[in-house]
């Protein structure tokens, strides 16, 4: 969906929402309403948001704006945020929703900032950005981290992603999640999360293991081992219990696993008693 299309669905649904609920007009208005675009509307919600004593909303507002106006693949990649949590959070009513109060699209789109800053070298204000993210959002993202497009952090809240992690396009993360290091080791060490994958709540993935294309992660499960693409791993340690029902399980969001298990229990030998 091109960048204006969307912005006029998001002013048309914040206009619809203050006549139906007055109250709310002096927050739409001063984020949305009167804003001209989408990239000024998530600077200035992104900046009152994450502001604090030595780092003024006017400033990090400033700072977010000439971050998504020179580098607009930022917003492009924001389109595709909304998008998927409206789409595949059920509790959502409209984009207004998504941009204002859903602290794990909000704590990305703060990431993607202070990605950009420290690919620029900007490393201490990258660090900065994301210990605001940190203590606002109750999402730590490294800044170095690589996540991609169409990525919903569903509730979010103590959701962790390690320095050398990657998450692909369209994947879905609950909360509680944490893709870390297995320890003090340096250089390469943290999980490589593949296209379409769902990681339920809870869920450790830990080391540099690769989470293959539209795998499960069932939640609370602890993961010490690569994922097979298309699988669904469950447990502590987690092991293979069957695989999803569909090939991109994060759009789905089923996270109960009564199919695998079922699938499981097909498996296992049948014994025949006389008595």
């Amino acid at each position: 969906m091109p960048t204006n299309l969307l912005w006029e669905d998001i002013l048309k649904e914040a206009n619809e929402t203050i006549a139906k609920e007055p109250l709310l007009t002096n927050l739409y208005r001063s984020h949305i309403l009167d804003r001209p675009s989408l990239s000024a509307c998530l600077s200035n919600i992104l900046a009152s948001k994450l502001f604090d004593t030595y780092m003024p909303a006017c400033e990090l507002e400033r700072l977010f704006n000439e971050a998504f106006v020179t580098n607009p693949s930022l917003i492009d990649c924001c389109i595709f945020d909304i998008k998927a949590v409206r789409e595949r959070d059920p509790a959502v009513e409209s984009y207004p929703e998504v941009i204002l109060h859903l602290k794990g699209f909000l704590a990305i789109q703060a990431y993607r900032v202070s990605h950009c800053l420290w690919k620029h070298n900007r490393k201490q204000l990258a660090t900065f950005i994301q210990s605001r993210i940190s203590v606002i959002f109750d999402v730590d993202i490294h800044p170095a981290a690589t996540v991609g497009k169409g990525v919903m952090f569903d509730h979010a809240s103590g959701i962790v992603v390690g320095e050398t992690s990657v998450i692909e396009d369209n994947v879905s993360i609950l909360q509680g999640v944490t893709l870390g290091g297995t320890g003090k080791e340096s250089g390469d060490r943290h999980p490589k999360v593949r296209a379409g994958v769902l990681i339920g709540a809870g869920s450790k993935i830990l080391g540099n293991i690769e989470i293959g294309q539209g795998a499960k992660i069932g939640a609370g499960s602890v993961v010490l081992k690569a994922v097979l693409p298309h699988t669904t791993v469950a447990g502590v340690p987690a092991k293979q219990i069957g695989s999803p029902e569909s090939i991109m399980p994060a759009l789905d969001m089923c996270q109960n696993l009564e199919k695998e298990l079922a699938d499981d229990e097909k498996k296992l030998p049948h014994l025949d008693f006389d008595i």
